[in-house]
């Protein structure tokens, strides 16, 4: 490949191109299929490959400045995706894989998206609304693994092209840190989701975090089953093994009854969570060996603190608590330090924390006010896409605005509270759903539960009414009966919910936030799936 001293590493791109050069053979990532099989990719594939896309997409008129999305769940034609656009200055926007409707129409709309690379199990979705999207000039599909669908008469394969005996290498046409990488959006939890500018020079933030929060070592090796489309995946598992040379390995989604044996049969060392996956991991039935696995570290952001040191003992691990959010603001709490239930301080020197209340005055340590940080050198910044009020007032005062409610306590460690504007009151008093989640899923047919509000019947101002909604560990029955009986000898009547909603499965963002909102709406209290508190007291 010739000298590569006009390579800069803070550019993936560039890495992956050095690394091919350096060691081509090197494994990095194994991306799992389960009955399917694997794929092991080395830097050499990465290279290649992530260069035959970025041709792919120049002589589809995709170049610098372009956006294209790519809309598949965890399969190497996403590694090779994210690396492609830094040869071209074009940027990717990933795409939750369970996105449909109007609201995947509003994020390609949005985004200005120009080309679509996706996998054969998003391709319905993605049809229901192409013609909706006069922008989206070029749609390429790949292979699905785990179904083996067919990839689509009607679009060209992706596959074809990445098989392809040779093709015209693209040299590198990107040399500035600062050009944007990805566009990623917000959640939408709350609200329309929001394009985050993700620029080059992120990658110099992952290695920061890698160096002195992850601390992972050339013998370890990472897992996760988070979507690549989210940040957690990329900052936590994608950037620091290609950074490091450490391998990584990729499931198509978080399976909770697979997690311990994906990782003996790969002897990975630490896999990252998000809270409600770590209680969905600890309602799963006891096993004998459930300590017999080589997991050292496990990176969750959102512990539950009910169940912070059950786990631990249990799987024989270590939690390394953390937080953070796209737009910015990283705290870090390390494995058995601090008190259980923290997410951490933040790194000194680096990033500065305040709490506040409504006027911008900090509150004393044990008040709950308003998360906002800044960075301790440099401009704390948000760029959102096309919204320039938005990210003027999200970092007002060049403090940038969590929307997270939390407290600290007297020697500085953070707790988080309640999601600004979602907190639930009850008879006056204020309500933590995951107190009550964690209750519901000590049953042994419960594996995962979301608690929310609804206003409640009474009419109260504020005061919401509880619900449950409760999905049922594979082939048993919920008892509406046992579970109010089991409320009733842990809770305090005050917390009981109101009703029990049974669903097949607990909606889920891409962040594996369940969405109470998709609940919200499903909820009537006559449903035939809808159990009142008032039918059980007895």
């Amino acid at each position: 490949m010739g000298s590569k001293a006009h390579l800069n590493q803070a550019i993936a791109s560039h890495l992956v191109e050095i690394k091919a050069d350096e060691t081509p053979d090197q494994e990095i990532f194994v991306f799992e299929h389960g009955a399917f099989g694997d794929d092991i990719l080395t830097y050499k594939h990465l290279y290649e490959n992530s260069n035959r896309v970025a041709r792919l997409l120049l002589d589809h008129g995709v170049g610098k400045g372009d956006v294209f999305a790519v809309f598949m769940r965890n399969y190497p034609e996403f590694a090779y995706c994210i690396l492609a656009g830094g040869f071209t200055g074009a940027i990717m926007v990933p795409v939750d894989p369970r996105l449909r409707g109007d609201r995947l129409k509003f994020i390609l709309a949005n985004s200005n998206t120009k080309a679509v690379i996706a996998s054969g199990e998003c391709l319905e979705q993605l049809t229901e609304v192409l013609g909706d999207l006069p922008n989206v000039k070029f749609v390429t599909i790949a292979y699905q693994r785990e179904q083996q669908i067919p990839v689509s008469p009607n679009f060209p394969s992706l596959n074809e092209t990445l098989e392809s005996a040779s093709w015209r290498p693209v040299e590198q046409q990107i040399m500035d840190v600062r050009h944007p990488m990805q566009i990623i959006y917000t959640s939408g939890t709350t609200g329309t989701p929001k394009g985050v500018m993700i620029r080059n020079n992120r990658l110099g933030v992952f290695n920061i975090m890698t160096k002195l929060c992850w601390k992972y070592s050339k013998t370890d090796c990472l897992y996760t089953g988070l979507s690549l489309t989210h940040g957690n995946a990329q900052a936590v598992t994608f950037f620091p093994a290609l950074n490091m040379g450490i391998k990584a390995v990729f499931s198509p989604r978080f399976t909770k009854s697979r997690i311990w044996n994906i990782c003996r049969k790969y002897g990975c060392t630490t896999f990252s969570l998000l809270g409600g996956m770590m209680a969905g991991i600890h309602n799963e039935p006891e096993k004998n060996d459930d300590s017999d696995n080589p997991v050292k570290i496990v990176l969750s952001a959102g512990t539950p603190g009910s169940i912070w040191e059950a786990f631990e003992k249990r799987f024989g691990v270590k939690i390394l608590e953390w937080y953070g959010a796209v737009e910015g603001g990283f705290a870090f709490k390390p494995p058995g330090q601090g008190p259980i239930g923290s997410f951490g301080k933040p790194i000194p020197g680096i990033m500065e924390f305040k709490v506040v209340d409504e006027n911008d005055n900090e509150v004393p340590p044990r008040k709950t006010g308003e998360l906002i940080s800044r960075m301790v050198r440099g401009e704390t910044k948000v760029d959102y896409l096309d919204l320039p009020q938005a990210s003027a007032e999200k970092t007002r005062g060049g403090w940038l605005r969590s929307g997270d409610m939390v407290h600290k306590d007297e020697k500085g460690w953070y707790f988080f509270d309640y999601r600004k504007g979602s907190e639930l009151r009850r008879a006056g008093e204020f309500i933590q759903p995951e107190h009550i989640e964690a209750v519901l899923g000590k049953h042994p047919d419960v594996s995962e539960a979301c608690v929310y509000g609804v206003p409640a019947i009474s009419g109260a101002p504020g005061e919401s009414d509880l619900i449950a909604a409760l999905a049922p560990v594979e082939g048993a029955q919920i008892n509406p009966q046992s579970i109010y009986d089991l409320c009733k000898k842990e809770l305090d009547p005050n917390h009981i919910p109101s009703y029990l909603q049974i669903v097949n499965e607990i909606p889920k963002s891409i962040s594996e936030k369940a969405l109470d909102r998709v609940l919200r709406d499903k909820f009537f209290s006559d449903a035939e799936d809808v159990y009142s508190y008032d039918s059980y007291r007895q």
